[in-house]
């Protein structure tokens, strides 16, 4: 089956799958004091942070056009997987309906399965390379689409961030103390529940607060043997492997993936964030 997976780029890829065809990226964009940054293949992570740190302003981001979607669904390729960030958190998803809907309209029918991960980051990687895997094997498009959808409802997400202002300012908090957790140094365990960003428990501390995030996800665990375990980090290489050691003395994984953020997740995230999906 002649496929291609496209994400949203507030998810990342694995090395191996930056230059492979049949995998697209289509970038946000973000605003740091009036700049305009693509999270494209030129993002700078390092100057980025920089920019947000020197900054009063909180950093913005704004979704695809619907015709940057349109674009991504023109392949050879019979049938087109769509990740996008969960639709509680941007209004990705609705750009790529909308840029399904256009693409139908002027080129005719086309099999396109837009999903709404109900996550971000490595949430909307994981089910990306299982739709390729699965495809790989060659399940028809209707089943692929089930079995990643099936995934999607069964997949936890969980994160801990140094720095919560970010998410607070723009709206994505709305039952957490962000800026009296910051200045307690008490660091929220977050997860997503349908989409919609919660807090699962909290710790004193960085360190306390990734080792309660590393026994939530084992203890959430269901078949992890079978599953990949996905943590991306925001440039903190050092705490996702602590992560990776932590949750792997409890359960054992099929897969183990760790990347970097690129910008939108760098953006939320902010210096120091570690996110997990499992």
């Amino acid at each position: 089956m002649k496929y291609k997976i496209v994400i949203d780029s507030c998810g990342e890829l694995p090395f191996q799958y930056q230059n492979d065809i049949r995998f697209e990226r289509v970038p946000l964009g973000l605003e740091v004091e009036g700049e305009v940054i693509m999270d494209d293949e030129n993002f700078d992570q390092i100057d980025f942070l920089k920019k947000v740190a020197a900054s009063s302003k909180c950093p913005k981001s704004f979704c695809p056009s619907p015709e940057r979607f349109m674009e991504a669904y023109r392949t050879e390729a019979e049938n087109v997987f769509v990740f996008t960030l969960s639709s509680k958190l941007s209004g990705s998803y609705n750009s790529a309906e909308l840029g399904k809907k256009l693409y139908l309209e002027k080129y005719g029918h086309k099999n396109i399965f837009i999903c709404d991960s109900e996550s971000a980051s490595c949430g909307e990687t994981n089910q990306a390379l299982l739709a390729a895997k699965l495809c790989e094997e060659g399940l028809s498009f209707e089943e692929v689409c089930r079995r990643v959808s099936e995934y999607r409802d069964h997949m936890h997400t969980y994160f801990v961030l140094d720095n919560l202002e970010t998410l607070r300012k723009n709206g994505r908090l709305t039952g957490v103390k962000a800026l009296v957790a910051s200045t307690l140094s008490i660091k929220p365990v977050m997860g997503s529940e349908k989409g919609a960003i919660i807090q699962l428990g909290q710790a004193i501390g960085i360190k306390k607060g990734l080792a309660k995030m590393a026994a939530a996800v084992a203890a959430d665990a269901v078949h992890p043997e079978e599953k990949t375990l996905m943590i991306t980090h925001c440039n903190c290489p050092e705490r996702a492997e602590a992560v990776k050691d932590m949750i792997l003395q409890k359960i054992s994984c099929g897969d183990v993936v760790i990347m970097d953020t690129r910008g939108v997740s760098s953006m939320y995230a902010n210096d120091g964030g570690v996110i997990v999906t499992l």
